[in-house]
């Protein structure tokens, strides 16, 4: 079986689209830099040119214009935010122009763009350089939400969203550029939607997002030691939301852990918790939970990073709570030489 790091994955998403469709562009400030963008854009440049893979100055809201022009025009495409902080810049011609679109012209316009942005933390990333608001997006009408958490899954999300004939918000969790796992070669998609069953289980329901479904797969390989058996679900799309796997595996299980990488005031755990209130609150045996950021920006220092961040041992103790179970302080011990604020030995930086 053959398998690629999560970044090699996009890269070869990149490879299929643009060989495919000479419509397909890339831009975005790095995209043709040697290290490729997190290693994401490695090499494009070379294969297709610099017409079509383009540098860009650092003026955020001036190159997310001239993209959506490009796509009025018959291009299809790809903006490269190398930080979903940076895209903030951006807002304007993202949510109020791309997203409503279609929408003004009686569907009789398209806007084929992919707004692709980086977030998380890692290596010192600080306030202003670790923003988790997909929340924010996934509020927009007008704008399809994705964030894989597997390979296959980038490299197939990434091809319907450039396949797309409307905006497409792309987001990619950069502590899971370096995940390997099993890519199918060749031209495929992966529908955007539908979420994917990851693990199943009968005793509780967690689900989870982004690089977050790594940790609710730990946290379920933990607590099956203890005969606790967890259905994970991978949201993989926040807009459109799956609303039906969620709902029948709350009525499966009656318990309900939402673990998300961002603050949960007004965020997409709470959305989940609503539907599950709405639609299955007879199934419901205890009050949902929900793993996510304390309510204050981000830290900076690593130090702070055990205190700020949850992981899977946070999920279990939700479970357990879930479950009526009492709290095992053992769930959030920390080993010694684990830095919490790097994915793993590998990582060095931010790029």
């Amino acid at each position: 079986m053959r398998e690629l790091t999560y970044a090699q994955a996009i890269q070869e998403g990149f490879c299929e689209a643009m060989a495919r469709d000479e419509r397909v562009t890339l831009l975005g400030l790095g995209v043709p830099d040697p290290k490729g963008f997190f290693g994401t854009t490695t090499d494009l440049q070379n294969r297709f040119g610099p017409s079509r893979v383009l540098d860009m100055p650092c003026a955020e809201a001036g190159m997310t214009g001239i993209t959506l022009g490009a796509a009025l025009n018959g291009l299809r495409p790809v903006i490269n935010h190398q930080r979903l902080d940076f895209a903030l810049l951006a807002m304007d011609p993202m949510c109020t122009q791309a997203a409503k679109w279609s929408y003004m012209f009686g569907g009789a316009m398209k806007m084929p763009v992919v707004f692709r942005m980086i977030l998380g933390r890692g290596w010192g990333q600080g306030p202003q350089h670790s923003q988790c608001l997909h929340s924010w997006f996934a509020h927009i009408p007008g704008l399809k939400v994705v964030m894989p958490s597997t390979p296959a899954d980038a490299k197939g999300l990434l091809i319907s969203a450039i396949e797309d004939d409307n905006p497409v918000v792309f987001l990619e969790h950069r502590w899971l550029h370096h995940i390997k796992g099993h890519v199918p070669a060749g031209y495929y998609t992966t529908p955007i939607g539908p979420a994917r069953q990851a693990r199943s289980g009968k005793h509780v329901t967690i689900v989870a997002l982004s690089y977050m479904v790594l940790e609710a797969l730990e946290a379920s390989d933990r607590l099956q030691k203890e005969g606790i058996d967890a259905d994970v679900i991978d949201l993989r799309c926040l807009r459109p939301l799956d609303a039906n796997l969620i709902i029948e595996s709350v009525k499966k299980t009656g318990h309900l852990v939402v673990a998300d990488s961002a603050t949960g005031q007004v965020g997409v755990s709470a959305e989940i918790i609503t539907l599950a209130s709405q639609h299955a609150f007879s199934s419901l045996r205890s009050a949902p939970q929900r793993v996510c950021f304390p309510e204050c920006p981000t830290p900076t220092a690593p130090s702070l990073a055990a205190a700020y961040y949850p992981r899977s041992g946070h999920i279990m103790a939700a479970v357990r709570k879930t479950l009526g179970m009492e709290t095992d302080e053992t769930d959030l011990h920390i080993a010694p030489g684990v830095e919490l604020d790097k994915p793993n030995p590998a990582f060095t930086g931010p790029f």
